[in-house]
């Protein structure tokens, strides 16, 4: 299965798999950031539920819609796990990244611009309430329950066809239950983009950091596992 799904990846185009994840990561942008900023604009009337349900319906449709042109990344820390599980070239992961980044950046400045300038635009934060090392850890346990989730929808073919509930559905979990600790961003683009706009950089080492360390683990566990 991993060998037909990387066939699969190199024979699709690279201008095909970047303007898929420009598109995806712009729309990924739109579900998790839009939802906090409405919500913000509505005063926090809508809550927790409301933004954790728009992650999974957004990021469902997304990669509903682009899973099959370029494995629906959105997300460098995801292209760091699928390339060290073998999934992808070296020579690939620059025009992920890129197409990654155009996306997010849309994403944000498109939020800003119709639903409003409210929350930072979305920006994650973590809690200073908790020491720096658990926040930190729980922002790699949440990457780690993402990764873990999308390489096992990819390897088990039977379960292909829930890939869009299953990683929408870890998301929005993880967004509603860890959020609140960590920021749960999962995304070093998603995060980067939104904080850079609105001038608020600070919290950036911390997701420009732990999702990676979080998706390495994963890639590296399936590729012992799997060979």
């Amino acid at each position: 299965m991993r060998y037909k799904l990387l066939d699969h990846i190199v024979h699709n185009s690279n201008l095909q798999i970047f303007f898929s994840e420009i598109i995806g990561t712009f729309g990924l942008l739109l579900a998790a950031t839009g939802s906090i900023v409405y919500d913000a604009r509505l005063e926090n009337t809508l809550g927790p539920v409301f933004i954790a349900f728009i992650h999974f319906v957004g990021l469902a449709i997304v990669v509903y819609l682009f899973g099959k042109y370029s494995m629906a990344h959105f997300n460098p820390a995801v292209t760091i796990g699928y390339f060290v599980a073998g999934y992808i070239k070296r020579k690939q992961v620059m025009i992920y990244f890129v197409a990654e980044i155009i996306g997010a950046f849309l994403g944000s400045i498109f939020v800003k611009y119709t639903i409003g300038d409210y929350a930072k635009l979305g920006t994650n934060f973590p809690n200073y309430e908790y020491d720096i090392a658990f926040f930190y850890g729980v922002e790699i346990v949440a990457t780690i329950l993402l990764m873990a989730v999308i390489l096992t929808v990819v390897h088990i073919k039977k379960l292909n066809r829930l890939a869009t509930v299953a990683i929408g559905g870890i998301v929005a979990l993880d967004v509603f239950f860890l959020g609140p600790i960590s920021g749960a961003s999962m995304n070093p683009f998603r995060s980067l983009a939104p904080a850079i706009i609105s001038n608020m950089p600070n919290d950036l080492w911390l997701y420009l950091t732990a999702p990676f360390i979080g998706a390495a683990v994963v890639g590296l566990a399936y590729k012992k596992i799997v060979r």
